[in-house]
């Protein structure tokens, strides 16, 4: 009897079909059988270069051997313990941390997800400030979990019934469709002006903290401009605010430092960071300075969870940052990002429906457009490129967000090789010929 190739496996389909709840979009109708460096490979062998690091996280690439060693030997050794234990790699990673932020970024919780580092954010902000007005911006992600959701704005607000009580929203500044203008010019401090008096006007005189992305990635790689987290800081300053940087995306040399708020040189009162920090592994991090954590802590601050502090995930944050520090990965991040720009502002030269080219070292956004000249949103477009790019081997990453055009969110791995950058932009250059 004729087997069916691995990839038409019928039974796994169906089992997925039957079993799986859906959390959002499609699943790609392929199985993935293993992934390597900057590839992932399918059912049938076939390569698939991977142009976004699996959920922007994997920036070592897929199954560096370091990374293996040590969660094979703390899967052996010591892999989880009762929350109040504590262990070397749990203190040795929150020092390390300590060592390569700025001052007043002194104490670390390390946990599991994002939205779980974002929500133990906004509850220190709360018992901190005793305030609980959250403002973030309209186009941001920072998680599914309640506080997380109720600050996140890009999609999934509808059907869920009310936020949590104080959620307000700004516009996020976008050069590329401005909203506020002065003299042909986007003019982001008119806008962000604007967007606190009407906050000032809505609140009940409570709030507690800003949380924002300083490269907004779900909500279309919108990079803040240079000049307005500091401009940020000084609206939370004059209210009582803290100001929270979420730094999943962006953190750990991503974008050409080791984190993206540096350019500014803005310290925020509290960091979270997350998916880059366990380069794919499940690792995220909360920290703030010596005096808040103290005010929380007098105050009964709680965040018992399952796998707070826990060893092995912990100890690959180590490996993480060693690799990263000792591979000048950080460097290489920025050059190989320059790389990467020029390529894709190339496409932009030669395609009409690429409108612009965004981002920060390996963190960069390409919006597709009908044609630059009306900029209106090429939805159908966005998609059929997608699939055209994953058909000839490249997996990118698309969000369609309401007044945009589809947003590729173009991350490699640090590791990316130049060689893998040209095929990706070799790639890319062929599938919108193709579809445009």
């Amino acid at each position: 009897m004729t087997q069916n190739p691995p990839q038409a496996d019928v039974q796994f389909w169906k089992n997925a079909t039957d079993h799986l709840i859906r959390y959002g979009g499609k699943f790609e109708p392929m199985v993935i059988e293993r992934a390597k460096g900057s590839f992932v490979y399918d059912a049938d062998g076939k390569a698939i270069l991977d142009f976004t690091s699996g959920q922007m996280s994997s920036i070592l690439g897929h199954g560096h051997p370091e990374i293996a060693a040590v969660v094979a030997d703390y899967a052996a050794n010591l892999d989880h313990l009762f929350s109040g234990m504590l262990s070397r790699p749990v203190v040795g990673l929150a020092t390390r941390l300590a060592e390569i932020t700025p001052a007043g970024l002194d104490r670390t919780m390390l946990l599991s997800t994002g939205a779980e580092a974002n929500e133990a954010a906004i509850k220190m902000a709360k018992l901190f400030t005793g305030k609980f007005e959250i403002v973030s911006f309209a186009q941001s992600w920072h998680g599914m979990t309640g506080g997380a959701a109720s600050a996140t704005y890009s999609a999934g607000r509808k059907g869920y019934g009310p936020a949590a009580v104080g959620s307000f929203a700004i516009p996020a500044p976008n050069a590329f469709r401005p909203q506020f203008e002065r003299n042909g010019a986007f003019d982001w401090r008119a806008e962000l002006d604007y967007a606190f008096d009407l906050i000032d006007r809505q609140s009940s005189g409570n709030l507690a903290a800003f949380i924002a992305e300083p490269i907004l990635s779900s909500g279309g790689v919108l990079d803040l401009p240079v000049g307005y987290l500091a401009a940020l800081k000084e609206k939370c300053d004059a209210r009582g605010m803290l100001l929270i940087l979420d730094e999943a995306q962006t953190g750990i040399g991503r974008t050409g430092l080791m984190f993206a708020f540096e350019r500014d040189g803005v310290v925020p009162d509290i960091l979270t960071l997350s998916k880059t920090l366990g380069a794919g592994l499940p690792l995220a991090a909360v920290m703030t300075s010596v005096a808040i954590e103290e005010t929380c802590h007098a105050r009964g601050f709680l965040f018992y969870t399952t796998h707070v502090s826990d060893p092995l995930p912990a100890a690959v944050g180590l490996k993480v940052l060693e690799i990263v520090t000792r591979d000048g990965l950080v460097e290489r991040a920025r050059v190989a990002g320059q790389r990467l720009e020029a390529g894709l502002n190339t496409l932009k030269q030669h395609f009409d429906c690429v409108g612009d080219v965004r981002g920060r070292g390996l963190l960069l956004g390409m919006e597709i457009v009908n044609n630059r000249s009306d900029k209106q949103a090429a939805p159908e477009l966005g998609a059929a490129i997608t699939r055209e790019c994953m058909a000839l081997g490249l997996s990118m990453n698309i969000v369609q967000l309401p007044g945009m055009g589809g947003v590729f969110r173009i991350a490699p791995p640090m590791t990316v090789s130049d060689d893998e950058i040209d095929l990706g932009l070799e790639l890319m250059e062929t599938a919108i010929a193709r579809v445009a």
